[in-house]
């Protein structure tokens, strides 16, 4: 992929909110990493008010480094888990890696991303559905949520998810992308929406529309950095301060004050990933 420009400066930011939890993002992506700048970005989170992010893995060499980032830093949290692009290399084996993580490493709260990706096509169609039931069942059977992908392939998502009714575990969609009469589905099959910089962008108005309609404790804010700046820094390497930005934008298209979204995506960030900051 190309790489996009560098972050935009503090000064080009949205007003700190805090407390703020960036759901899901890619710190351990070589964009982060390349310039030895992550450990700097790092430590500048809570400043931002980015009080928790959860780094989530694609692979299995990348869940090892969201595994080992969170780890390092109080407030980072990992999911663990193969991507539907790669789940061409998906191993029997890894199950036992991947439950190992979520049973042994207490910052290890979920087991994504998984689901299907159509619009790209890496891995086989049918491989990408074996592979997602198969760790979608490996959530259920371990007791933890699961962060779903999902691109062009709301119906045979959906599909995977009605024949799983009863053996589901909590889940998230992931970067909606879904039209309102799906999310309506995920939502009655118990899911937690959550939103990134797309329903920022000018010509969202589909999107918007979801965003309004997902009840209060079912949303979730992210930024899957370093993908999907939004705007108003959309073309840069994204990174989770601007967090802030989606939380502006979803207060305002749903008529609540920034402070107010912040804090009740904070609340359902901890519940869906079952953080206990008390303990």
């Amino acid at each position: 992929m190309e790489r996009q420009t560098q972050s935009p400066t503090p000064a080009e930011r949205a007003d700190v909110l805090a407390p703020l939890f960036d759901t899901h993002a890619h710190l351990d992506d070589e964009r982060f990493t390349y310039d030895g700048g992550q450990e700097a970005l790092i430590a500048s989170l809570p400043a931002a008010g980015v009080r928790l992010c959860t780094c989530v893995g694609s692979d299995m060499r990348t869940s090892a480094q969201v595994v080992e980032l969170a780890r390092r830093y109080a407030f980072l949290y990992a999911a663990v888990g193969v991507h539907p692009h790669e789940a061409k290399d998906f191993r029997e084996e890894d199950v036992g890696t991947l439950a190992r993580y979520l049973t042994q490493e207490p910052k290890v709260r979920a087991l994504g991303e998984i689901g299907l990706d159509y619009y790209y096509d890496h891995s086989a169609r049918d491989v990408q559905r074996e592979v997602f039931a198969r760790q979608l069942d490996l959530a259920y059977e371990l007791g933890v949520p699961a962060c779903l992908h999902v691109r062009d392939a709301h119906g045979d998502t959906l599909d995977i998810l009605r024949a799983a009714r009863g053996r589901l575990p909590v889940f998230v969609l992931h970067c909606c992308s879904a039209s309102l009469e799906s999310a309506r589905v995920y939502l009655d099959l118990g899911g937690y929406v959550s939103f990134a910089g797309p329903v920022t962008f000018k010509k969202a108005a589909n999107l918007q529309q979801v965003a309004r309609f997902v009840p209060d404790d079912r949303l979730l804010i992210e930024t899957d950095s370093p993908y999907l700046a939004p705007e108003p820094v959309r073309g840069r390497r994204n990174d989770p301060r601007n967090v802030a930005h989606i939380a502006r934008c979803l207060a305002g298209l749903r008529g609540v004050e920034p402070e107010a979204l912040a804090r009740q995506t904070f609340e359902n960030g901890l519940r869906f990933y079952r953080i206990d900051l008390t303990a």
